[in-house]
Protein backbone atom coordinates (compact mmCIF):
# COMPACT_ATOMS: atom_id res chain seq x y z
CA UNK A 1 0.00 0.00 0.00
CA UNK A 2 1.43 3.36 -1.05
CA UNK A 3 0.19 5.06 2.13
CA UNK A 4 2.33 2.88 4.42
CA UNK A 5 5.80 4.03 5.47
CA UNK A 6 8.67 2.09 3.94
CA UNK A 7 11.65 0.68 5.82
CA UNK A 8 13.70 3.52 4.33
CA UNK A 9 11.21 6.06 5.68
CA UNK A 10 11.46 4.58 9.18
CA UNK A 11 15.26 4.48 9.08
CA UNK A 12 15.28 8.14 8.05
CA UNK A 13 13.02 9.10 10.98
CA UNK A 14 15.29 7.14 13.33
CA UNK A 15 18.38 8.88 11.98
CA UNK A 16 16.91 12.40 12.20
CA UNK A 17 15.73 11.81 15.78
CA UNK A 18 19.15 10.46 16.74
CA UNK A 19 21.35 13.01 14.96
CA UNK A 20 19.14 16.09 15.28
CA UNK A 21 19.79 17.15 11.68
CA UNK A 22 18.30 16.15 8.33
CA UNK A 23 21.60 16.69 6.51
CA UNK A 24 23.55 14.49 8.92
CA UNK A 25 20.89 11.79 8.73
CA UNK A 26 20.94 11.93 4.92
CA UNK A 27 24.73 11.51 4.81
CA UNK A 28 24.52 8.61 7.23
CA UNK A 29 21.95 6.88 5.01
CA UNK A 30 23.83 7.85 1.82
CA UNK A 31 20.99 9.78 0.26
CA UNK A 32 20.81 13.43 -0.77
CA UNK A 33 19.45 16.03 1.62
CA UNK A 34 16.71 17.11 -0.84
CA UNK A 35 15.58 13.47 -1.08
CA UNK A 36 15.51 13.18 2.71
CA UNK A 37 13.51 16.40 3.01
CA UNK A 38 11.02 15.20 0.40
CA UNK A 39 10.51 11.92 2.26
CA UNK A 40 9.89 13.74 5.53
CA UNK A 41 7.44 16.11 3.84
CA UNK A 42 5.56 13.11 2.41
CA UNK A 43 5.40 11.47 5.86
CA UNK A 44 4.07 14.69 7.37
CA UNK A 45 1.33 14.83 4.72
CA UNK A 46 0.37 11.22 5.43
CA UNK A 47 0.38 11.77 9.20
CA UNK A 48 -1.40 15.09 8.88
CA UNK A 49 0.94 16.81 11.33
CA UNK A 50 4.44 18.25 11.63
CA UNK A 51 7.07 15.72 12.68
CA UNK A 52 10.13 17.95 13.11
CA UNK A 53 10.78 21.58 13.99
CA UNK A 54 13.58 22.66 11.63
CA UNK A 55 15.76 25.75 11.88
CA UNK A 56 19.41 26.70 11.54
CA UNK A 57 20.28 24.63 14.61
CA UNK A 58 18.90 21.39 13.19
CA UNK A 59 15.72 19.32 13.42
CA UNK A 60 13.96 18.60 16.70
CA UNK A 61 11.12 16.04 16.83
CA UNK A 62 7.69 17.24 17.79
CA UNK A 63 5.62 15.02 20.07
CA UNK A 64 4.30 13.32 16.92
CA UNK A 65 7.82 12.92 15.53
CA UNK A 66 9.08 11.42 18.79
CA UNK A 67 6.22 8.90 18.75
CA UNK A 68 6.95 7.97 15.13
CA UNK A 69 10.59 7.51 16.14
CA UNK A 70 9.58 5.12 18.91
CA UNK A 71 7.36 3.20 16.52
CA UNK A 72 10.20 3.04 14.00
CA UNK A 73 12.50 1.56 16.66
CA UNK A 74 9.80 -0.98 17.54
CA UNK A 75 9.10 -2.08 13.94
CA UNK A 76 12.70 -2.17 12.75
CA UNK A 77 13.69 -4.10 15.87
CA UNK A 78 11.26 -6.83 14.81
CA UNK A 79 12.68 -6.94 11.30
CA UNK A 80 16.21 -7.37 12.60
CA UNK A 81 15.11 -10.47 14.53
CA UNK A 82 13.35 -12.21 11.64
CA UNK A 83 16.19 -14.37 10.31
CA UNK A 84 17.53 -15.35 13.73
CA UNK A 85 14.04 -16.33 14.86
CA UNK A 86 13.44 -18.36 11.70
CA UNK A 87 16.70 -20.29 12.09
CA UNK A 88 16.08 -20.95 15.79
CA UNK A 89 12.60 -22.30 15.12
CA UNK A 90 14.06 -24.99 12.88
CA UNK A 91 16.33 -26.30 15.63
CA UNK A 92 14.39 -26.26 18.90
CA UNK A 93 11.03 -25.36 20.41
CA UNK A 94 11.42 -21.71 21.08
CA UNK A 95 8.97 -19.29 22.67
CA UNK A 96 9.14 -15.52 22.60
CA UNK A 97 7.66 -14.35 25.89
CA UNK A 98 7.29 -10.77 27.01
CA UNK A 99 6.39 -8.96 30.17
CA UNK A 100 6.76 -5.53 31.76
CA UNK A 101 9.92 -4.34 33.50
CA UNK A 102 8.74 -4.79 37.10
CA UNK A 103 7.70 -8.41 36.63
CA UNK A 104 10.65 -9.51 34.46
CA UNK A 105 13.09 -10.22 37.35
CA UNK A 106 10.40 -12.31 39.04
CA UNK A 107 8.85 -14.12 36.06
CA UNK A 108 11.77 -14.99 33.79
CA UNK A 109 13.95 -16.80 36.37
CA UNK A 110 10.92 -18.92 37.29
CA UNK A 111 10.15 -19.81 33.66
CA UNK A 112 13.81 -20.55 32.95
CA UNK A 113 14.06 -22.88 35.93
CA UNK A 114 10.75 -24.67 35.52
CA UNK A 115 10.67 -25.03 31.70
CA UNK A 116 14.23 -26.15 30.87
CA UNK A 117 13.16 -27.98 27.70
CA UNK A 118 12.02 -24.74 26.08
CA UNK A 119 14.23 -22.01 24.70
CA UNK A 120 12.61 -18.81 25.94
CA UNK A 121 13.51 -15.50 24.35
CA UNK A 122 12.80 -12.81 26.91
CA UNK A 123 11.31 -9.47 25.91
CA UNK A 124 10.50 -6.46 28.11
CA UNK A 125 8.21 -3.60 27.06
CA UNK A 126 5.02 -1.78 28.00
CA UNK A 127 1.90 -3.91 28.07
CA UNK A 128 0.18 -2.48 24.98
CA UNK A 129 3.33 -2.96 22.86
CA UNK A 130 3.63 -6.57 24.04
CA UNK A 131 0.03 -7.28 23.10
CA UNK A 132 0.59 -5.77 19.65
CA UNK A 133 3.50 -8.15 19.14
CA UNK A 134 1.30 -11.13 20.02
CA UNK A 135 -1.34 -9.89 17.55
CA UNK A 136 1.21 -9.49 14.74
CA UNK A 137 2.67 -12.94 15.38
CA UNK A 138 6.17 -11.96 16.58
CA UNK A 139 5.55 -12.95 20.20
CA UNK A 140 4.04 -16.16 21.58
CA UNK A 141 2.80 -14.86 24.92
CA UNK A 142 2.72 -11.65 26.94
CA UNK A 143 2.29 -11.58 30.71
CA UNK A 144 0.58 -8.29 31.61
CA UNK A 145 -1.59 -6.84 34.35
CA UNK A 146 -3.74 -4.53 32.24
CA UNK A 147 -5.60 -7.03 30.05
CA UNK A 148 -8.89 -6.18 31.75
CA UNK A 149 -8.13 -2.44 31.46
CA UNK A 150 -7.61 -2.32 27.70
CA UNK A 151 -9.20 -3.45 24.44
CA UNK A 152 -7.26 -6.44 23.13
CA UNK A 153 -6.39 -6.50 19.41
CA UNK A 154 -8.24 -8.91 17.14
CA UNK A 155 -6.65 -12.35 17.15
CA UNK A 156 -5.58 -12.28 20.81
CA UNK A 157 -7.13 -13.70 23.96
CA UNK A 158 -6.32 -13.21 27.63
CA UNK A 159 -6.18 -16.00 30.20
CA UNK A 160 -6.09 -15.15 33.86
CA UNK A 161 -2.97 -16.47 35.56
CA UNK A 162 -4.18 -15.44 39.00
CA UNK A 163 -5.18 -12.72 41.39
CA UNK A 164 -2.53 -10.79 43.28
CA UNK A 165 -3.00 -8.53 46.30
CA UNK A 166 -1.22 -5.61 47.84
CA UNK A 167 0.68 -6.11 51.09
CA UNK A 168 2.74 -3.90 53.37
CA UNK A 169 6.44 -4.69 53.37
CA UNK A 170 8.01 -4.01 56.78
CA UNK A 171 11.83 -3.91 56.77
CA UNK A 172 13.88 -3.97 60.00
CA UNK A 173 13.56 -0.67 61.85
CA UNK A 174 10.21 0.27 60.32
CA UNK A 175 7.27 0.68 62.67
CA UNK A 176 4.17 -1.33 61.74
CA UNK A 177 0.96 0.57 60.95
CA UNK A 178 -0.85 2.18 63.86
CA UNK A 179 -4.53 2.00 64.71
CA UNK A 180 -7.55 4.16 64.04
CA UNK A 181 -8.77 5.88 60.90
CA UNK A 182 -5.29 7.05 59.91
CA UNK A 183 -2.93 4.19 60.78
CA UNK A 184 -0.22 5.65 58.53
CA UNK A 185 -0.44 9.26 59.71
CA UNK A 186 2.63 11.28 58.68
CA UNK A 187 4.46 8.11 57.62
CA UNK A 188 6.39 7.98 54.33
CA UNK A 189 5.18 4.92 52.41
CA UNK A 190 6.80 3.86 49.15
CA UNK A 191 4.44 2.11 46.78
CA UNK A 192 4.35 0.49 43.37
CA UNK A 193 1.92 -1.54 41.33
CA UNK A 194 2.01 -3.23 37.96
CA UNK A 195 -1.42 -2.22 36.72
CA UNK A 196 -2.92 1.22 36.01
CA UNK A 197 -4.02 1.84 39.59
CA UNK A 198 -1.17 4.05 40.84
CA UNK A 199 -3.39 7.12 41.29
CA UNK A 200 -6.04 5.14 43.15
CA UNK A 201 -3.44 3.60 45.47
CA UNK A 202 -1.86 7.02 46.07
CA UNK A 203 -5.25 8.41 47.09
CA UNK A 204 -5.95 5.47 49.43
CA UNK A 205 -2.61 5.95 51.17
CA UNK A 206 -3.12 9.71 51.48
CA UNK A 207 -6.56 9.15 53.02
CA UNK A 208 -4.89 6.94 55.65
CA UNK A 209 -2.53 9.80 56.55
CA UNK A 210 0.55 8.55 54.69
CA UNK A 211 2.99 10.55 52.60
CA UNK A 212 2.98 8.32 49.49
CA UNK A 213 6.18 8.04 47.43
CA UNK A 214 5.88 6.13 44.19
CA UNK A 215 8.69 3.82 43.08
CA UNK A 216 9.29 3.47 39.34
CA UNK A 217 9.58 -0.33 39.56
CA UNK A 218 8.80 -2.95 42.18
CA UNK A 219 12.48 -3.62 42.92
CA UNK A 220 13.16 0.11 43.22
CA UNK A 221 10.33 0.46 45.74
CA UNK A 222 11.69 -2.40 47.84
CA UNK A 223 15.15 -0.81 47.79
CA UNK A 224 13.68 2.57 48.84
CA UNK A 225 11.96 0.98 51.83
CA UNK A 226 15.06 -0.94 52.92
CA UNK A 227 17.39 2.05 52.62
CA UNK A 228 15.24 4.35 54.75
CA UNK A 229 13.55 1.74 56.98
CA UNK A 230 10.11 2.81 55.76
CA UNK A 231 7.02 0.82 54.92
CA UNK A 232 6.29 -0.10 51.30
CA UNK A 233 3.05 -1.17 49.64
CA UNK A 234 3.53 -3.74 46.87
CA UNK A 235 1.93 -6.73 45.16
CA UNK A 236 2.61 -9.91 47.13
CA UNK A 237 4.20 -11.58 44.09
CA UNK A 238 6.99 -8.98 44.08
CA UNK A 239 8.26 -10.39 47.34
CA UNK A 240 7.92 -14.10 46.55
CA UNK A 241 11.64 -14.74 46.97
CA UNK A 242 12.77 -11.36 48.26
CA UNK A 243 12.32 -11.38 52.03
CA UNK A 244 15.51 -11.13 54.09
CA UNK A 245 15.96 -11.96 57.78
CA UNK A 246 13.99 -9.55 59.94
CA UNK A 247 11.63 -8.52 57.13
CA UNK A 248 7.95 -9.41 57.10
CA UNK A 249 4.64 -8.68 55.39
CA UNK A 250 1.36 -7.46 56.86
CA UNK A 251 -2.04 -7.06 55.17
CA UNK A 252 -2.60 -3.84 53.25
CA UNK A 253 -4.75 -1.28 55.13
CA UNK A 254 -7.27 -1.29 52.27
CA UNK A 255 -8.60 -3.81 49.79
CA UNK A 256 -7.05 -3.77 46.33
CA UNK A 257 -6.55 -6.73 44.01
CA UNK A 258 -4.60 -7.06 40.78
CA UNK A 259 -4.99 -9.56 37.96
CA UNK A 260 -2.02 -11.06 36.16
CA UNK A 261 -2.99 -12.36 32.71
CA UNK A 262 -1.22 -14.02 29.81
CA UNK A 263 -2.18 -12.84 26.32
CA UNK A 264 -1.76 -15.27 23.43
CA UNK A 265 -3.39 -16.13 20.12
CA UNK A 266 -6.48 -18.37 20.32
CA UNK A 267 -4.13 -21.39 19.88
CA UNK A 268 -1.54 -20.80 22.62
CA UNK A 269 1.66 -22.81 23.22
CA UNK A 270 0.54 -25.99 25.00
CA UNK A 271 3.56 -26.30 27.35
CA UNK A 272 2.99 -22.77 28.61
CA UNK A 273 -0.73 -23.21 29.21
CA UNK A 274 -0.10 -26.48 31.04
CA UNK A 275 2.39 -24.70 33.27
CA UNK A 276 0.08 -21.85 34.37
CA UNK A 277 -1.31 -23.59 37.51
CA UNK A 278 2.25 -24.19 38.76
CA UNK A 279 3.20 -20.60 37.97
CA UNK A 280 0.19 -19.36 39.94
CA UNK A 281 1.38 -21.29 42.99
CA UNK A 282 5.01 -20.17 42.63
CA UNK A 283 4.01 -16.49 42.48
CA UNK A 284 1.59 -16.82 45.42
CA UNK A 285 -1.39 -15.86 43.27
CA UNK A 286 -4.94 -16.94 44.03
Amino acid sequence: MASLPTVEDLRLVQAVVRTGAVGTAARELRISQPSASQRLARLERLCGTKLFERDTRGARPTAAGAELGRRADHILGHLEEVYDATRAAAVTQRLVIGTFASLAPILFPVLDGDLPDLEIQQQVDHGHFLVERVAEGTMDAAFIAIADQMTLPRGTVARRVGRDELVLFVPPGARPPGRGRQPLKDRPVAFSTYDKGSEEIHNHLAALGANPRRGVTLSTTIAMARRRAHLALLPRSALTNELRPGEHLTPAPFHYRLTLSVVTTPTPPKPLVSYLPQLRTTLNLS
